[in-house]
């Protein structure tokens, strides 16, 4: 199990499963979620704010500007009809109206008037007559026109006893042309010498006209427009411009017969309550909470006692598919910095890393493999020269410079796993110092650590291939692996570790093998199984050292690994 635990983490980190470039691109895949999430809830906050500002701002204008157009129209035909109420000629006429001079005078003034009025026509009410006269826009006409007589009591003559009666200077209706069968706004202007009233001007502006001028806009901005008097009765409505119901005279409703929210209605009547008690011009804008609209602006109208209120759904501004071409550019920009973050932390970050922990993994394979990274002189240079470092003190013997026995047995259990999947031989040494107590004794641990040395030396200089190694077993003993050695090449080396230690010339007083120092060494050689352990060649090669040491020392002694 352990070797099947080792040879799972083994190749884990060669294919890379679970390294930290797969922990930081996950963590960076969170980070840009999370950052995107963040980036979009704080920019749909922003833009309700905004939405909200511009809303408002928007019903405001839009109900300024209804009001501004409608009071720019009446200020010329007010102008105008002022005008002609003031001239003497018209003036003439009605307090004289029988002289012929004095009725081609004044038609000659009414006509002038007319070619300047927006809606090129004019009504004539005489209070001494009691008759209705009329002056249009046509070149055949030459003199004022009588239409019809004035009947106190009568409702389609009201305009003009209205006007009279009022203290006003002009009057300002919505009613029915009973002549051109048209609705129009009704401009009535008082026409007075010293006091004394004298009769009527009257100018209707169509009404559809009118409405759909100040109004035109609004059903594609999911706006609704009206115009109301000061009683909340509806005067224009942008909803139903084109509505032949609506252009009848006798259409009549108020805010509260439109809309069923209560909020809209108290809103509205407040706001003209205030307008009453301040006599204020100043526009107004509430938010709605409920309801297809949410924000309403009344704005009076100037030369009026009327209103344009604007109704207005923010909704139609929130739409998200117009902040669609800025969100992809925001999180393309996002996704290229995420990118170019993750190629250039893999360029500098991972990338040496994946081949300082690829040549880590050959090292324990291959003890002569390079380690990447010692010639850098950076982060990853310090980094491979301390692993290197501890390298050498996991897998080194401090005293020897050979491998030690940590190192061997790991590798040796690799050796055998390897040998048994190609039915490989094994051949192992063990070599241990003839009486090295006793040279200890006589010449001081400072010369036995230096002869420790000299035969470590000698021995590893006895292995010529690249995958043999030697290694510090314990004490004095030392072990020789060779892989894919025969008897007689296991055989061969022990004579030439004996030969070498011998050529040290080591002086060696109370050995009993010889005058210097000397080796013993035990071989063995087998044929690989999956079942062997690396004790197993150790035990035997432990045998064939015991016989070389019972046979005198100074000598090797083989033995077969047993079956």
């Amino acid at each position: 199990m352990d070797n099947h635990a080792s040879r799972h983490t083994h190749h884990r980190l060669l294919t890379g499963e679970g390294k930290i470039a797969g922990k930081f691109r996950n963590a960076n895949i969170a980070l840009f979620t999370l950052a995107v999430l963040i980036m979009l809830a704080s920019m749909l906050a922003a833009f309700s704010g905004i939405i909200r500002e511009v809303s408002s701002d928007y019903a405001e204008r839009y109900a300024v500007s209804s009001a501004n157009a409608l009071s720019v129209h009446l200020e010329k035909e007010i102008g105008l009809l002022s005008k002609a109420a003031h001239s003497d000629a018209v003036i003439g006429w009605l307090s004289d109206e029988p002289g012929p001079g004095a009725q081609n005078m004044a038609f000659r003034e009414l006509s002038g008037v007319v070619r300047e009025l927006y809606s090129s026509n004019l009504y004539i009410g005489v209070i001494r007559s009691q008759d209705e006269y009329s002056v249009r826009e046509d070149p055949m006409e030459t003199d004022l026109r009588l239409v019809a007589s004035l009947t106190r009591g009568n409702e389609q003559d009201a305009w003009f006893y209205a006007c009279i009666a009022s203290d006003g200077d002009y009057l300002l209706s919505v009613d029915q042309d009973h002549i051109m069968q048209k609705k129009r706004l009704w401009l009535d202007y008082k026409v007075a010498d010293g006091g004394t009233a004298l009769g009527v001007i009257c100018t209707g502006l169509d009404f559809s006209h009118i409405v759909q001028e100040l109004f035109s806009k609004a059903g594609g901005l999911h706006m609704r427009g009206f115009i109301i008097d000061e009683n909340g009765a509806i005067l224009m409505d942008s909803a139903l411009w084109d509505d032949e119901g609506f252009l009848n005279h006798d259409f009549e409703s108020r805010i509260e017969d439109v809309f069923a929210e209560q909020e809209l209605v108290d809103v509205i009547n407040s706001r003209l309550s205030e307008i009453k008690r301040a006599d204020t011009a100043d526009p107004h804008v509430v938010s709605l909470t409920a309801g297809q609209y949410r924000y309403a602006s009344v704005t009076p109208i100037a030369y009026t006692s009327w209103h344009a209120v604007v109704l207005y759904d923010s909704s139609s501004s929130f739409n998200m598919s117009r902040f669609l071409p800025a969100f992809a550019i925001i999180l393309l920009i996002l996704v290229a910095f995420t990118l170019a973050s993750s190629a250039i932390s893999f360029r500098f970050i991972f990338k040496p890393l994946e081949l300082l922990v690829g040549s880590i993994v050959r090292l324990k394979e291959n003890h002569e493999e390079h380690i990447y990274g010692i010639e850098r002189d950076d982060e990853f240079g310090n980094l491979s020269n301390t692993i290197i470092d501890l390298f050498a003190k996991a897998n080194y013997d401090a005293l020897t410079g050979i491998y030690n026995r940590r190192y061997m047995e790991s590798n040796l259990q690799q050796v055998i796993d390897f040998l048994s999947r190609s039915n490989g031989v094994l051949s192992l040494l063990i070599v241990d110092v003839d009486h090295f107590k006793k040279y200890n004794d006589t010449y001081g641990h400072q010369e036995g650590d230096k002869c420790l040395r000299a035969v470590a030396q000698a021995m590893a200089g006895s292995l010529t291939r690249a995958n043999d190694f030697a290694a510090r077993y314990g004490g004095e003993e030392f072990v020789a692996v060779l892989p894919n050695t025969d008897e007689a090449g296991v055989k061969l080396i022990a004579d030439k570790v004996l030969d070498n230690v011998r050529q040290l010339n080591i002086p060696h007083a109370k050995s009993s093998a010889a005058e210097y120092v000397t080796v013993s060494v035990g071989a063995t050689t087998g044929a690989v199984d999956y079942s062997h352990k690396w004790t197993d060649y150790v035990e035997s090669a432990d045998g064939a050292l015991y016989e070389s040491k019972r046979n005198g020392r100074n000598q090797s002694t083989y033995q077969a690994l047993p079956l």
